[in-house]
């Protein structure tokens, strides 16, 4: 795997661990206020990353647009951005809230844009 589809597929390994670590130390601590950034971590990181470097992988034309690269792009950083927030807010600090608002709404536009490229490619365009 390589390009984009491999970009994305290694990430996805990466929050993959760090989601499940996260779910080990909340398990060995038996403090769980972190779950929702654990699942985060686990579902767009791990699992949707992964698709979308499955897709890539296997429609290599739509991985060598221009949109695919803002999509890797935007998805990563609002991931982060989110991740971060939500952090915050489950460690009782109400001033991670922009940042998960944001890294939410990031989240939603690549989502979007992953379906404007997708959709062609699913319709044998």
């Amino acid at each position: 795997m390589t390009g984009i589809a491999g970009r994305f597929f290694g990430s996805a390994l990466i929050f993959a661990v760090l989601g499940m670590s996260l779910g080990l130390v909340m398990g060995m601590t038996h403090d769980h206020a972190q779950m929702p950034t654990h699942a985060h971590f686990l579902v767009v990181g791990w699992v949707s990353f992964a698709i979308y470097g499955f897709f890539y992988h296997l429609f290599p034309e739509t991985a060598a647009s221009r949109l695919a690269s803002v999509h890797f792009w935007l998805a990563e950083a609002s991931l982060i951005v989110l991740l971060f927030g939500l952090f915050q807010i489950f460690s009782g600090n109400p001033a991670g809230d922009p940042f998960a608002a944001a890294g939410s709404i990031g989240l939603l536009t690549s989502t979007i844009l992953f379906a404007v490229i997708a959709w062609p490619s699913l319709r044998g365009r």
